[in-house]
């Protein structure tokens, strides 16, 4: 499941969390995914790496206007409470259920909410310097 390195570079792996590498609420969103992914099926990449630009920038996105997290299966993206909850689906015990449920509920409904808590999470959660290293166990599942 973990991309593997090429001389190309890494290759693009089925599942992709792209997250906000200074703040605090994404920090510990993605401690949250390696806690319950249990077949570590999920890899993740900061937003502001060159690995993050350069893979949106194939999708016509650009990384440092993002204000919401990315998903990627496959090649299919995904974007803010579709993102979270897509990934959430991954997850071990009733974590799986719950996103499906979330994913029930009309766009139009969650985004709004999404979005309110994405606009004030500097601001209720805090921003970091710099992204935290992985573990050596979790190493092989960030990119960039």
């Amino acid at each position: 499941m973990h991309p593997s390195n090429s001389p190309a570079g890494p290759k693009q792996p089925e599942r992709l969390l792209l997250f906000d590498g200074v703040c605090s609420l994404c920090h510990a969103a993605v401690q949250f995914f390696l806690r319950h992914d249990r077949n570590e099926s999920i890899c993740f990449a900061s937003l502001q790496s060159d690995y993050a630009r350069r893979l949106l920038a194939n999708y016509g996105l650009d990384a440092a206007s993002l204000n919401s997290v990315v998903y990627l299966e496959g090649k299919k993206l995904y974007t803010r409470s579709d993102a979270v909850l897509r990934a959430g689906k991954q997850l071990g015990g009733g974590w799986r259920a719950l996103c499906t449920i979330g994913l029930a509920i009309p766009r139009f409904i969650r985004n709004p909410l999404y979005e309110w808590i994405a606009r004030h999470r500097y601001r209720w959660f805090g921003k970091r310097e710099q992204c935290r290293l992985p573990s050596p166990e979790q190493r092989s599942r960030f990119l960039g």
